[in-house]
């Protein structure tokens, strides 16, 4: 096992083939800072110039969850919808740098992986959830932010329109079986049981022909590389709007944001 380097909130070590990437902020659900985006890209890029790695996963931290979006705090420095677009388009480049590993990418969650956790989640290849774990992105409820089309997209492509349409339009936190039931989840494990669960996928990662595990990720990344419409109007709309202004604060205040629709 290599060294385990640990460092703005994101712990990252090889054992036996596989690259074990933990979240980690403590008492704040392993909400994502800038620093830990930041830390993402980099392991994703080692990642991608080592031959000893066939696989990755990607875990919260097992006391706060698997990760509660990104760090709310961090929004009040917002002056208008052009910071909401520089901030979808920064997470739009480690939701790309993650995608583009060339070696499969399993997702082990426990929890909640709500918001930007939901869009790792996504991100990833295969998806070994506790049975228990909710999967969700309430901003339509909670924050008055929007997605990028890209997400939408994908979310859509991996849960099926009906499951992505009551995350995303009903505000609806789904439970793990259900995304099982539209393959956006590949199995579920029992409470406490979620690294023996995922242990024969890995082994079969490990042992499958490195070349054509490596070649069928790649294409499948082509494949779903399709152009995608236009969305920074709507980015900059609800980012500069006094709605989000009011759910970061009555986020950051806990109570329930009271929308204008302006």
């Amino acid at each position: 096992m290599s060294p385990e380097t640990r460092g703005d909130g994101v712990d990252f070590a090889v054992d036996d083939g596989i690259a074990r990437v933990r979240l980690r902020n403590p008492g704040r659900r392993n909400a994502l800072t800038w620093a830990m985006y930041d830390r993402l890209r980099d392991i994703a890029a080692e990642v991608g110039g080592r031959d000893d790695v066939r696989a990755v996963t990607l875990r919260g931290d097992p006391a706060d969850g698997f990760a509660a979006g990104t760090d709310i705090a961090q929004f009040t420095d917002f002056a208008d919808g052009r910071d909401g677009v520089a901030y979808e388009r920064r997470v739009g480049a480690v939701v790309a740098d993650l995608l583009a590993v060339p070696v499969p990418v399993v997702a082990l969650v426990e929890g909640a992986a709500v918001g930007a956790g939901l869009v790792l989640a996504a991100c990833c290849d295969l998806v070994i959830a506790e049975r228990d774990a909710r999967f969700g992105a309430p901003v339509a409820r909670t924050l008055g932010n929007c997605l990028p089309a890209a997400v939408v997209a994908r979310l859509r492509a991996r849960a099926g329109a009906a499951r992505a349409d009551a995350m995303l339009l009903g505000a609806t936190l789904l439970p793990a079986p259900s995304l099982a039931e539209a393959g956006f989840v590949t199995a579920l494990a029992e409470s406490g049981r979620l690294a023996e669960t995922a242990e024969p996928y890995l082994r079969r990662l490990r042992e499958g022909a490195p070349l054509t595990v490596r070649a069928l990720k790649e294409t499948g990344r082509r494949l779903d590389a399709a152009a995608l419409p236009d969305d920074e109007d709507l980015l900059a709309r609800c980012y500069g709007s006094a709605d989000f202004r009011e759910g970061v604060r009555a986020f950051l205040d806990h109570r329930r944001p009271v929308w204008t629709g302006r």
